[in-house]
């Protein structure tokens, strides 16, 4: 009997039940676990048993109305979260590989609905076969481990990781809807601002974002006391940018996010003189297991052509060889 017992702890484990043990690790509860896995509580229970035997020592702690993972559940456990994830992402690629093709990319939801979404159209019609699902959030995902293909990021290059590819980078402006000043007071210096609505993220001054922000605007132009009569705050870059065409104020704007508002007279530069320089650009971002897939290959190269394109608009013209990857 002892030698079957050693025997059974020093093969490789068995994975049918690590699901099982994964659900009741974070419900922490047996009856909760079997409903979401659509059995019952005493097949879990089992399930986890069988576990305990293989692994040699007990992974919870039974209690009268709950569970608790012991420290060699725990161990287990952060093993157990990060491997079943890749797995079902590797499935989900096989079943998507025997089917239709797709694309999935990560994002967020200002660079989504100001950048990308108007441009997708002429990628589908020139690619009616590729399916494109967008994840529009400001969380970053670990391509290896979440179940996309890329990542539009924005950020630093100190912030980026090995292989990220530059596509554009970004200076900041004042814009505003032409009717709202052919009908105001001009503006012909950076103290004139003052008469308007400034409009500006609301959490601009508590984050990374400060570089953003009108008082940094008004820094550099000498113009540190300056106040508007008042503001108007957003959460994202394109409730602002919307705010500004409906001629509800003035917004500092990301120039590569508007460069089509500018360029067909939605948005006018009030002082094109006083653009100032972002330290962040906008970065391609592909999954290491995805980067062969004719369809990847096919969306990222739209992409990189679509970047040419708005660096033209915005009158950047870097060097490929020395800012568009990183290596």
């Amino acid at each position: 009997m002892q030698h079957s017992q050693t025997h059974l702890r020093s093969r490789p484990i068995a994975a049918g039940h690590l699901r099982a043990f994964e659900a009741v690790a974070r419900h922490l509860n047996f009856r909760a676990a079997a409903e979401e896995m659509a059995l019952t509580q005493s097949a879990v229970s089992r399930q986890i048993q069988s576990l305990e035997e293989e692994v040699g020592v007990p992974l919870f702690l039974r209690h009268t109305r709950a569970v608790e993972l012991t420290s060699a559940g725990a161990q287990l456990l952060l093993a157990v979260q990060q491997s079943l994830p890749r797995i079902d992402g590797a499935v989900r690629q096989i079943r998507q590989s025997a089917g239709r093709k797709s694309v999935s990319l990560t994002t967020f939801a200002s660079f989504a609905s100001m950048w990308l979404i108007p441009r997708l159209e002429a990628f589908q019609r020139d690619n009616p076969d590729i399916d494109i699902r967008i994840d529009a959030s400001d969380v970053a995902m670990d391509l290896e481990m979440a179940d996309v293909d890329i990542a539009l990021r924005y950020g630093p290059p100190e912030a980026m990781p090995a292989g990220a590819v530059r596509l554009f980078g970004e200076t900041l402006t004042p814009v505003a809807s032409p009717w709202l000043i052919k009908g105001s007071p001009p503006i012909r210096k950076p103290a004139d601002m003052v008469n308007f609505t400034l409009i500006e993220a609301g959490d601009a001054h508590r984050t990374h974002l400060e570089w953003l922000t009108w008082r940094r605007w008004f820094e550099v132009t000498g113009q540190s006391r300056a106040q508007p009569p008042r503001w108007l705050y957003f959460n994202y870059a394109y409730q602002m940018v919307q705010a500004a065409l409906t001629g509800q104020g003035l917004v500092l704007a990301r120039s590569s996010l508007i460069a089509e508002s500018l360029a067909n007279g939605d948005l006018v530069e009030v002082l094109p003189q006083h653009r100032l320089d972002s330290p962040m650009a906008y970065w391609l971002l592909i999954g290491p297991r995805n980067a062969l897939r004719p369809e990847i290959k096919a969306f990222c190269e739209w992409l990189e052509a679509q970047a040419a394109t708005t660096r033209e608009t915005i009158g950047e013209v870097p060097d490929p060889d020395t800012v568009d990857h990183m290596d």
